[in-house]
């Protein structure tokens, strides 16, 4: 029997997730309830879904057919909707950023593990088969020992932020694209190379107008003593990429499935993987750690350790210096 989950916040990335399983048995969840903030926008489009609109939030959790809520909300209201479904009995999948300070994201996993509830982190990215090669390329020594680590997101959705929106409050978006793509980088290079300890940070507004940055730079350092580089471009066009730089070898995948490996002797290659549904894939493992047949893949202390890089790297770009992450 699949998970009824209510999905809660329904512009667009919330109806991507709803549409990424609704008509897939095989998914293991289907949404039968929710609510918005703009219930007359959503109405036609949820009731095409067999989506019952609830008035809101509480109402969501009163629901006795709801077993889990899928948060697809603005960012500072994650910590305290996730505790109050931890407190509903609800499982919970939040979108990221999981919360924008650390002893808010502490709060929301000591929460769900009072009341014994599955929470899992929406950092899709972890579910590409690239992503596995990579991690299987450290673990056998084609990488060796990983020396730098590169990441770049970008995108240009800034542009259409307009006064108004939450996404263009810079308390919802600090660091320019850090929120709604960087914050996924950050947690590449977390799942790959172990712990952030410390970070610099520049960032900007080169060429935007509605008060956010566009740029924004950072260099941290590894608790392996491996260094990083990473970049999150709020108007420029689409570029995804995160790089691997070892004593044995380097590793890039681009473009999710794009992937290139050169050792330091012998043959290298090119690889494509096929394209995935990743918000499908990242849905089906929430409903199969629900069911008790696997741990969702994102610990929920690297979940935590996501956040507090984000929040110490907004008091770095603030400061002009580097800063330890706590």
């Amino acid at each position: 029997m699949s998970l009824r989950a209510a999905i809660v916040g329904m512009g667009r990335w919330g109806r991507t997730l709803v549409e990424s399983v609704q008509d897939e048995a095989g998914a293991g969840i289907r949404f039968v309830a929710g609510s918005t903030g703009t219930p007359e926008k959503a109405s036609d489009w949820a009731a095409s879904k067999g989506i019952r609109l609830l008035p809101d939030y509480p109402a969501v959790l009163a629901d006795p057919e709801v077993e889990a809520v899928v948060l697809a909300t603005p960012h500072g209201q994650h910590a305290e909707q996730v505790i109050a479904a931890a407190r509903a009995g609800k499982h919970v999948f939040v979108e990221k950023p999981f919360t924008l300070s650390k002893a808010s994201a502490e709060a929301a996993v000591a929460a769900c593990r009072e009341a014994g509830v599955v929470l899992a982190l929406g950092h899709n990215r972890r579910f590409l088969p690239g992503v596995a090669e990579l991690r299987a390329m450290l673990g056998d020594g084609r990488i060796g020992t990983l020396l730098h680590v590169e990441g770049q997101f970008s995108g240009p959705g800034a542009i259409a932020y307009r006064p108004g929106m939450w996404r263009a409050d810079r308390h919802e978006s600090p660091l320019g694209g850090m929120g709604g793509m960087g914050i996924h980088m950050i947690d590449m290079m977390i799942n790959l190379a172990g712990p952030i300890t410390e970070v610099t940070v520049h960032s900007t507004a080169r060429v935007l107008e509605n008060g956010l940055d566009d740029t924004t730079a950072m260099l941290c350092r590894f608790t392996s003593g491996a260094t990083g580089t990473f970049a999150t471009l709020a108007y420029a066009p689409r570029c995804w990429r995160v790089a691997l730089y070892g004593s044995e070898g380097w590793a890039e995948l681009s473009d999710h499935e794009h992937l290139v490996y050169r050792p330091r002797e012998g043959e290298g290659f090119v690889r494509d993987f096929p394209k995935v549904d990743i918000e499908r894939a990242e849905l089906a493992a929430f409903a199969a750690a629900v069911r008790g047949d696997a741990a969702y893949p994102l610990p929920l202390d690297q979940a935590v350790h996501g956040v507090s890089v984000f929040e110490t790297m907004i008091a770095a770009a603030a400061s002009g210096g580097g800063r330890a992450v706590p």
